[in-house]
Parts: structure tokens; sequence; C-alpha cells
């Protein structure tokens, strides 16, 4: 029942999330609230750090014995997996404009700019030349470089999901926006796995 319950949770949370900034959702209410919608940013943010503590605090009751642990040799994949996860979070937010991610950008602007780089423009260098999506692979191997029991591994997948729907879903309103020019960029660099980066780095100078 209990793991019902956190599945439950989990994907109301997901829905949420992607409902709020879903681009229907968003058009309409950018229409409805007028100058007002530049705080739909940061309101966005606010919900869905707060939804998301009774999703954390009830999967953290639910934990039990670890089915798979990361011991003796296998801490050597794991500590690769969080360095990755690690450097993919800071390289990431060099290319990212943390105020407009936050919503602030958009308060003191009064605009919602395209994008999320720092002029708000399409952004094709440094990680994101490697791939699209860094911050999600960053969270894929942050999730499932822990110990793994029941709930977690029950939580990992509908998250690993929910990020693989919510990567499609981002590219869709990010080809409405730049149109031509980030479908050549989908084209040239892949969106999660970097195997477009690897084969043009390595296997295209054999």
């Amino acid at each position: 029942m209990r793991y019902l319950v956190l599945s439950v949770l989990v994907i109301a949370w997901c829905t949420l999330h992607s409902a709020m900034i879903s681009v229907s959702v968003t058009e309409y209410l950018h229409k409805r609230l007028g100058p007002t919608f530049r705080f739909y940013r940061l309101f966005f943010n606010v919900v869905a750090a707060l939804t998301l503590i009774p999703v954390v605090l009830y999967a953290s009751a639910a934990r039990t014995e670890p089915l798979f642990g990361w011991d003796g040799y296998l801490r050597i994949p794991q500590l690769l997996m969080l360095g990755t996860a690690t450097l993919l979070f800071f390289l990431g937010a060099s290319r990212y404009e943390a105020g407009q991610l936050l919503g602030f950008k958009q308060i003191r602007a009064g605009i919602s700019p395209k994008g999320i780089a720092a002029a708000g423009e399409l952004d094709t260098s440094g990680i994101l030349s490697v791939v699209r999506h860094p911050w999600y692979l960053g969270i894929l191997l942050l999730i499932w470089a822990r110990p793994l029991d029941i709930s977690t591994i029950l939580v990992n997948v509908l998250l690993t999901a929910y990020l693989l729907v919510g990567s499609h879903l981002e590219e869709r309103k990010l080809v409405r926006e730049f149109g031509a020019q980030y479908r050549a960029y989908q084209q040239r660099v892949s969106m999660l796995i970097p195997y477009k980066w690897l084969k043009a780095k390595y296997l295209c100078k054999k």
C-alpha cells in the first residue's frame, strides 16, 4: 500500500510540475495575466519546491534495507557517476542564467525571454555542445548512484520516465521558440547520452 501511495505522490508531483510549465498553460496565463505574468516563473518554482516536500518525506519514511548497495569495487562506478553529475551541474550552471531560471530576471525586466542562457538566445557552446540537457543527465546519474531499495527503485523509475518525457516536451517548446536553429542543434548534439559528441571527437578521427 505504501508503494502505491508513493507512486501516486510522485506521479501527482510530476503531473503538476509538467502542467504548470506546459506551453498551453503558460500561453493562456500570459494572455490572461498580462504584465503580472512576469511573476509566474518564481511562483512556479515556489510551488514545485513546496509540493516536493511531502513527496521527499514520504519516500524517506518508506525506505527499507537496500536491495543493491555500491560496496567494494562498485564504489568506483558510483564515485564516477557522482563526479560526472557534479561536473554536469557545474558546467550547466556556467551556461544557464540563474536569474531567469529562478524567475527574478523576468520580474526585473517585465518579460519572459527565450531560452535560459544569459542573453536569452540559443546557447550551444560549452557543455551544451556535448549534450542538450546536461542537468537532466546529471539528475539521472545522481538518483541511480544511491543505494537502491524498493521505494528508491520505484521513485527512480518514475523520475527517469518523467525526465525522458519532460525532455521531449521541452524540446517541442524550444523548437517553437527557435525553429530551424534548434532543429539543426538537435541533429548535431545528442539529447542526453553524448554519443554524437564521442563519435565526432574520437571515432571520426580513426
